[in-house]
């Protein structure tokens, strides 16, 4: 009997630890099936997220009336090549160099050099790029181009050559203008921010926030056939329009 209530406290403090580890394995066991669950909704989002960028990719290609491929964009992720990518077409889908590459939003970039079962591409971002422009209503017509930023996230895209007397209102969307032979008419650039410059009576230009962010982008459509062979693509410094 003494030794029985001798070893109650023992007994006792045994009874909590095995209740204490019994309730760590089941908190452990929550956790996984809450990690489980976050894992699945994350997967569907994903999934949910990327079809309607494909839906979208698909009534853009109906809209636009050209023939195009549907790519996935990846990025080199090496020092220097910030402003570049790498579609999944190349020469046997039909893909050439100065061909239009579109997201659901707006315009991307351009295929520089292409392979064959692959194409490398700049975006607005490199200093190369360029854009014959206009605003939505066909007003005023100019040119858009990349500026270079301190740092990449002060990257600018500047809506340039815009005659002095010409009102540019903020707000107002810019497209390309089909000028140029490189970008089809009608495409999205991006909504005027904020003026850039003066050049004293002559000349304005337009900071722009861009329809389409260069990172984000991962589906894409990429102009093919006839329509981009026949286009003059580039200009004698290789500048694209």
């Amino acid at each position: 009997m003494l030794l029985q209530e001798g070893l109650r406290p023992f007994t006792a403090l045994q009874g909590l630890v095995s209740e204490e580890g019994a309730r760590r394995v089941r908190v452990e066991a929550l956790q996984e099936e809450l990690d489980s669950l976050s894992a699945m909704m994350s997967t569907h989002r994903a999934v949910t997220d990327e079809n309607r960028t494909l839906r979208k990719l698909l009534d853009l290609r109906e809209a636009l009336g050209y023939d195009y491929r549907p790519a996935t964009i990846s990025r080199p992720g090496t020092p220097g090549s910030e402003s570049t990518f790498l579609v999944n077409v190349g020469t046997e889908d039909g893909v050439r160099a100065s061909a239009p590459v579109l997201a659901p939003a707006g315009l991307v970039g351009v295929i520089r050099e292409s392979r064959s079962s692959n194409a490398v591409g700049i975006d607005w971002t490199h200093p190369d790029f360029r854009s014959s422009a206009m605003l939505a209503d066909g007003s005023v017509y100019g040119m858009v181009e990349s500026r270079r930023g301190d740092f990449r996230e002060d990257d600018r895209l500047i809506l340039n050559g815009i005659p002095y007397h010409q009102e540019v209102a903020l707000g107002q969307v810019v497209l390309t203008s089909g000028l140029g032979g490189v970008f089809p008419r009608g495409i999205a650039i991006g909504t005027v921010l904020r003026i850039e410059e003066e050049e004293g009576a002559w000349r304005k230009a337009y900071v722009l926030d861009p329809a389409v962010a260069p990172g984000s982008a991962t589906h894409v459509l990429v102009l093919v056939g006839e329509s981009a062979d026949s286009l003059n693509l580039s200009d004698s410094e290789g500048e694209y329009r």
